[in-house]
């Protein structure tokens, strides 16, 4: 499945307050994707810090567009910069920060953060 369809998924609405800069994080403890190498799942918590510009993010929307990657074979680096690069397409943010802890494989713990901030 492309990006793109799964952009599809994700809904915004209207920002009320365009004027001012104000954080939103939005924390997703259940998140769930499939090591490509092995086959076994991935676990992890998402952490979106984002400050909006003219949208924001629906959370049903972003929850079942999470939910997409359950079965998605896709190494941790790359989930969350395609998080990131999708999220940053629909919602046009001023700036925004996605930190992707994953549960301990193998005795190892991996952290990735990526980070957009808008040229305006």
């Amino acid at each position: 499945m492309t990006s793109d369809n799964f952009r599809d998924i994700l809904e915004t609405f209207e920002n009320q307050y365009p004027q001012r800069d104000y954080e939103i994080t939005i924390r997703c403890p259940e998140f769930t994707s499939v090591c490509p190498k092995t086959g076994q799942p991935d676990f992890g918590v998402l952490t979106f810090i984002y400050t909006p510009d003219r949208k924001c993010v629906e959370l049903k929307s972003l929850k079942f567009y999470l939910q997409r990657f359950r079965n998605e074979g896709i190494f941790y680096e790359n989930v969350t910069n395609r998080i990131l690069d999708d999220l940053v397409a629909v919602l046009e943010p001023r700036r925004m920060k996605i930190i992707a802890e994953f549960t301990p494989r193998g005795g190892i713990t991996t952290t990735v953060t990526a980070s957009f901030e808008s040229d305006l």
